[in-house]
């Protein structure tokens, strides 16, 4: 091998490899930022808060059952919220002083919410309708936890 084509190829190498660590370094310096957790890893934690989260409205912001926007009415007297979730939507709910309450609910798309008695009561109910399958949550509290009430 003559002296150039040694040049020519230890230059194009050498270029390579440069560009190829400055790739590497950038995509870790913006992946987390892109996936938000390395590698896009959600933990159990993660997905019950974003199911807890409801959709956004027409308006674009997300709606309460009573119609106001999520997260601006007051804080929970109690903190005891809890996401329940089923094929046909999701509910966040919390207990208080006057029993179980419904924060916000969701229908899953291709589902609407039929019923949905809202409290706060001793029972909470909202009742998710698609085209060939209906979901009920029936909710109470239990410990000041709001749980699912099965019936039997």
């Amino acid at each position: 091998m003559d002296r150039r084509t040694l040049l020519a190829v230890t230059g194009w190498l050498a270029t390579t490899a440069a560009a190829t660590l400055v790739g590497l370094a950038a995509i870790d310096l913006v992946g987390a930022d892109i996936t938000g957790t390395a590698g896009g890893v959600r933990t159990e934690q993660d997905v019950a808060r974003a199911l807890a989260v409801p959709e956004a409205g027409p308006s674009g912001t997300a709606a309460s059952p009573t119609g106001t926007p999520a997260g601006t009415g007051a804080a929970s007297p109690t903190g005891a919220q809890r996401g329940f979730t089923t094929p046909g939507g999701s509910v966040l709910a919390e207990c208080g002083p006057g029993g179980v309450r419904v924060v916000t609910s969701s229908p899953t798309p291709g589902y609407r919410t039929k019923h949905a008695d809202l409290g706060p009561d001793d029972h909470v109910e909202v009742r998710f309708v698609g085209d060939d399958q209906e979901y009920e949550l029936r909710l109470r509290c239990r410990d000041a936890v709001p749980v699912n009430d099965v019936k039997d």
